[in-house]
C-alpha cells in the first residue's frame, strides 16, 4: 500500500504548479494555453484527491487537495466580469445579430403594431367619432392644445430635461409591458403591440384631423424611428418568449427559456438602448425652434440609420480556411482546445404583468413641464 509521503513526493510538483497558477489572476487575465493547462491540473487534482481519500491519506493532504480543487473550480467556473466594452459590443453586434436571427417573431410583432396604427390613423382622420370610441375625450383635447402651436420658441432647458426623464419612464414601462406579458404564451404581447398601435395611430391621426398635423408631424418625426422600433422590437423578444414557453423542444419550460436567455437579454438590452436615444431626441431636439425642414431630414437620416443598424450591424464576412495539415476535415482552425469551452447556464427569470397603461409612446405632451 502506497504511504502517504510517497503519495505526496510523486503528486505534489503538479500541486504546485496549478498554486502557482491560480494566485491572484482571473481567467479572463489568462492566456488559451494557461487555461487548457489550469483545466488539465484541475482534473489530476480532483483525480488525487479521490485516490487519497481511497487510501486513508492524512487529513492535511485531502484538505489541501480539496480547497485547492475549489480554487480550481471557481477560476474555471466562475461568471465572467461585467466590462464595459463587453456590453457596448453586445448593444452593438449582439443586438442586430439576435434581432435578425429571429426575424419571423419581429416581423409578426411590426405588423401587430404597425396595422392597428394606420388603422387608428385612417380611423380618426375620418370622424371624430372613432377617435373618441378609443380614447377618452379629455384625452384628445389635451392633444389637440398641446400640438395646437409650433414650436417656434422652443422650450425651457430644464423642461427639456424633465421631460425626458418622462419619456423614458413612459416609453421603458409600455416596452416593458409589450415584453413581460410575453410570459402568458405570447398573448399578452401580442395584446399589447395592437393596443399601443391603435392608440397611437388614433392620437396621430385626430390631431391632424383638427389641423395640427403639421405640428404634430414634425414633433415626432426625429425619435420615432427609435421609438416605436424599439417598442415592436421588445414586442417581438416577448413573443419568443412565448413560443419558447409553448414549443419547449422536449425540454422543461423554465429550460427552454434558459436556452433563449441570450438572444432575449441581447434584443431587450438593444431596444432599451434605442428608447434612451429616443428618449433624448424626444426631450431636447424635437420641441426645440429649429426649423421644421431641418428636423425632417434628420428624421430621414436616423431612419436609415435605424435600418443600416439592425439590417447590416454584426454581420461576420466569411473567409475559406486552409486546412492544416492532420486536420479533420469539419474542423475549425480557431476552435479552442475542450477545456476551455466551459460555461453556466444562465438563471430563470421570473416576471410579471403589469396593467395597460394610457399615454402612448411619442405623443405624451411636450408641452408638459413649462
Amino acid at each position: 500500500m502506497i504511504g502517504r509521503d510517497e503519495f505526496v513526493a510523486k503528486r505534489s510538483a503538479r500541486w504546485d504548479e496549478l498554486e502557482r497558477l491560480l494566485v491572484d489572476k482571473g481567467l479572463h487575465r489568462l492566456p488559451p494555453a494557461t487555461i487548457s493547462r489550469i483545466a488539465a491540473l484541475y482534473r489530476s487534482i480532483c483525480a488525487d484527491l479521490m485516490r487519497a481519500r481511497s487510501l486513508g491519506i492524512g487529513a492535511d493532504v485531502t484538505g489541501h487537495l480539496d480547497v485547492l480543487a475549489s480554487r480550481a473550480h471557481n477560476v474555471l467556473y466562475a461568471p465572467k466580469p461585467y466590462r464595459l466594452r463587453a456590453l457596448w459590443e453586445l448593444v452593438l453586434f449582439g443586438f442586430p445579430r439576435a434581432f435578425r436571427a429571429n426575424w419571423r417573431f419581429n416581423l409578426l410583432a411590426f405588423v401587430l403594431f404597425y396595422l392597428p396604427f394606420v388603422v387608428g390613423i385612417l380611423g380618426a382622420l375620418h370622424s371624430t367619432e372613432f377617435a373618441e370610441g378609443i380614447l377618452p375625450r379629455s384625452m384628445l383635447r389635451g392633444m389637440e392644445e398641446a400640438y395646437s402651436h409650433g414650436f417656434d420658441d422652443g422650450r425651457a432647458t430644464g423642461a427639456d430635461a424633465a421631460m425626458a426623464g418622462f419619456y423614458v419612464h413612459n416609453n421603458v414601462g409600455i416596452a416593458f409591458r409589450c415584453f413581460s406579458t410575453g410570459i402568458l404564451f405570447g398573448f399578452g404581447s401580442m395584446f399589447f403591440l395592437v393596443y399601443n398601435g391603435l392608440v397611437t395611430g388614433t392620437v396621430l391621426g385626430h390631431v391632424m384631423h383638427v389641423g395640427h398635423g403639421v405640428n404634430i408631424l414634425t414633433f415626432v418625426c426625429g425619435h420615432s424611428p427609435f421609438e416605436l422600433n424599439a417598442i415592436v422590437i421588445a414586442g417581438g423578444a416577448g413573443l419568443q418568449m412565448g413560443y419558447a414557453l409553448v414549443r419547449t423542444d422536449g425540454l422543461t419550460r423554465t429550460a427552454s427559456l434558459r436556452r433563449r436567455a441570450p438572444e432575449l437579454f441581447a434584443q431587450i438590452s438593444g431596444a432599451a438602448f434605442m428608447l434612451l436615444i429616443a428618449a433624448f431626441i424626444e426631450g431636447f431636439w424635437s420641441p426645440s425652434s429649429i426649423p421644421p425642414p431641418v428636423k425632417w431630414g434628420f428624421a430621414g437620416v436616423m431612419t436609415i440609420l435605424v435600418l443600416l443598424y439592425l439590417l447590416l450591424f454584426g454581420r461576420q464576412r466569411t473567409r475559406p480556411v486552409k486546412a492544416k495539415p492532420g486536420r479533420k476535415r469539419g474542423d475549425s482552425a480557431d476552435a479552442p482546445p475542450p477545456s476551455s469551452r466551459m460555461s453556466s447556464p444562465p438563471p430563470s427569470s421570473r416576471m410579471s404583468t403589469p396593467p395597460v397603461s394610457a399615454p402612448p409612446p411619442s405623443f405624451a405632451s411636450p408641452r408638459q413641464g413649462g
